[in-house]
Formats: structure tokens, sequence, C-alpha cells
């Protein structure tokens, strides 16, 4: 398939702390050519395991289930609420930033994060929902961020570079920031996009948002990375 060693490999666990033979076949088979291993798992905020505190633990029970049973090398969260079907909600990221904080004082075991947002690319709405869940992961001791899957991640072609590029401008803006700081500035953002809930901007897909023979950014979505920037400051951030 055109694979290294080096690579990782992903499967996802069963919702909510299952296995079938299916899983533990192809996790036997990549140990057995000493691969690398990525495990994902992402609890449902509301679901089979209740609120936001029997989610967590479900989410911490998961994440050493990678580890314990399939002996995975990093475990992939990404809490999922129910309503919303993203990560970057207010309730997503709480069980989030508790499971990372829980695992990272108490592990050295690596984690990550997926990113599924409401918007879509070349919305602020969207670049607003990375940088907050960015942010929040950095404060909280993740090691790898995974995104972005924008517009829920079920609509063609509504992924760009520049939501990865959020990310990781956010991610690194974080590094190092006292948690009840990062805490006051996820607040003012995640206020900020909320109440778009049900409104939610018009997106543009890959191909309307970017010069694709150059694979660049077109001057539109330019401005507005710009103008995210600009509220993330006033929110708080330092880029």
């Amino acid at each position: 398939m055109g694979m290294k060693h080096s690579d990782l490999h992903e499967c996802s666990q069963l919702n909510e702390l299952k296995m079938d033979m299916s899983i533990l076949n192809m996790i036997s088979a990549w140990h057995l050519s000493g691969d690398n291993i990525l495990v994902e798992q992402m609890p449902i905020v509301g679901g089979y395991s209740g609120g936001l505190e029997e989610t967590a633990i479900c989410d911490v029970a998961s994440t050493i289930a990678s580890f314990a049973l399939l002996n995975a090398d990093i475990h992939l969260g990404g809490p999922i609420h129910i309503r919303w079907g993203t990560t970057t909600n207010r309730q997503s990221m709480q069980v989030a930033a508790a499971t990372a904080m829980a695992l990272d004082t108490n592990t050295d075991i690596l984690l990550a994060n997926q990113y599924y947002t409401l918007a879509g690319p070349c919305t602020v709405m969207n670049l607003l929902e990375t940088a907050a869940q960015a942010i929040c992961d950095t404060a909280c001791g993740r090691e790898l961020l995974s995104g972005v899957a924008s517009n829920k991640g079920v609509r063609m072609d509504m992924v760009s570079g520049m939501e990865a590029r959020m990310m990781g401008e956010a991610s690194m803006a974080a590094c190092g920031m006292d948690i009840h700081d990062a805490n006051q500035i996820l607040d003012r953002i995640v206020s900020w996009y909320e109440k778009f809930y049900f409104n939610i901007p018009q997106p543009k897909k890959f191909q309307d948002c970017y010069i694709v023979d150059e694979i660049t950014p077109t001057e539109e979505y330019m401005s507005i990375y710009d103008s995210s920037l600009d509220i993330l400051s006033n929110c708080g951030i330092d880029f």
C-alpha cells in the first residue's frame, strides 16, 4: 500500500469502551510488522456515558485502553458532542481538557486530539473554532494536533491548509501559557462563535478559496485569516 514502518497506522476503538476481533487482528498484524500505531476514540458527550464528568472518565479509560490493551504508540482523542457533532464546542473542550490534564499529569503517554469544526473554510468562525481547540489542547498537555475536518468532516472539498495553519499558529502562541489565563481567553473566543451555532456562515470549497494551480489561498481567504488574528489578539492571544 506504499506505507512505511515510520508512518502512523490508525484504527479506531468502538464506542464506548468496546473492542471487536477486527481491531485486534489489525493491531496484531501491525505489531508483527513493527509499525507505529495510533489508536483513536471519540467518546460522545451526552451519549452513552452521560454528561461531562462521566464522558471525561470514559475518555481517560479509552486512552488507557489504547496502551494497556492495544499497545498503541499514540492515542488520538476527540470528544464529540451528540448535538453539534463537533470537537470545538464548549462542552467537548471541557472533557478534552480534563482528560488531557489528568493523563499528562500522571503519565508520559503521547496524546493527540482531532478537530471537527461546525463552520467551513473561508470563514472567521471556522478559524476561531480551530484556534480555540488548539489553545485548549496545547495548554492541557497534548503532543499532537490532528486537523482540521471542517463542516464536521461530512462535506466534500471542505478542507484547506489555512485551517491547519491556524491550528499551528494558535498552538505555538499558547505554548507555556498559564492554564487560568488560557481558560479566560478560551471563554472569550468560544463566546464569540457559539452564538452562530444556529446560523453558521456560508463556507467555500477548497477550489473556491484557493488558487488551485498554485495551491495558495485567495486574497479573500488571506483577508479573513488576518481578521481572525485580529479578533484572537483582542481576546488575549499574542501572535
